[in-house]
């Protein structure tokens, strides 16, 4: 008895340590006063300031469109690469696959430096196209990752059989194959969205002048104190946190009407 009260103590407080924070950051967006520490009463002064601001609201924007381009290019090129690269020889996959690890492996500034070294040395001049090209280069591995353990899992011969019974090789692909490793795509697109809605350091050396995403936008407001961060920071918690909701809820309504047209 004793044991199980030290495990949900120790659960309690680990959740506390991770989620404290984001509940301090929702609490003083709210606060009337600039001050972080001192609550001097109810107020929506940060999020009209955040709205007004056209610096943070051109941050978003950069950050959405980079996310949602980059998460829909290296999504198909991630598929695409890990379709092959499941019907291609042993050892050339196990070559493919430790390169594909090796962003992964390496810590975010040595990719970054790779890459601000790769544009200034063809003389690309940066901003938001060589910005959107290495969150897609960094992106397409998460999802080959995210993909093959599913295309692991799938019978060789339904790609097969589908075609002795009349598909085209497209058809095979869209019917067969893509059916059956969807968890794996989207699961895939969603990690490669939260890597680049998220990143900062490859994001820090790879953008140009008047060019911020949330996390870089963030960093050159850590000098003054800016209240506006607050809010910014708990309508993205708000966004994830339907998002999870809908992601939990919508399989779970699923999975009960199957049960009941089942039982029926």
């Amino acid at each position: 008895m004793k044991h199980k009260t030290l495990k949900k103590l120790y659960l309690a407080l680990i959740i506390l340590f991770f989620y404290l924070p984001i509940v301090y950051v929702v609490f003083f967006s709210f606060n009337s006063a600039r001050s972080l520490t001192n609550f001097a009463g109810f107020s929506l002064r940060w999020y009209q300031k955040m709205f007004r601001t056209r610096s943070m609201m051109e941050s978003i924007y950069y950050s959405l469109v980079i996310a949602v381009i980059a998460t829909a290019v290296s999504t198909v090129a991630g598929t695409i690469v890990s379709i092959g690269l499941s019907k291609s020889h042993r050892l050339v996959k196990q070559i493919v696959t430790q390169v594909d690890n090796l962003p992964m492996l390496n810590p975010d500034i040595v990719t970054a430096i790779g890459l601000m070294l790769f544009f200034s040395t063809l003389s690309i001049p940066t901003g938001f196209w060589t910005l959107l090209l290495a969150h897609i280069i960094f992106c397409i591995p998460y999802v080959i990752l995210s993909i093959m353990p599913k295309l692991r899992q799938l019978d060789d011969n339904l790609a097969e059989a589908a075609l002795d019974l009349g598909c085209t090789p497209m058809q095979a692909l869209y019917k067969v194959i893509l059916p059956q490793i969807k968890e794996g795509i989207v699961s895939g697109a969603l990690v490669a969205f939260t890597m680049s809605f998220d990143d900062f350091v490859i994001s820090y050396f790879t953008t140009g002048p008047g060019i911020n995403n949330i996390s870089t936008y963030v960093y050159s407001t850590t000098k003054r104190i800016n209240p506006s961060v607050n809010a910014l920071s708990t309508l993205i918690v708000i966004g994830i946190t339907i998002v999870l909701v809908f992601a939990n809820v919508i399989p779970m309504l699923r999975e009960r009407r199957r049960n009941r047209e089942k039982a029926a």
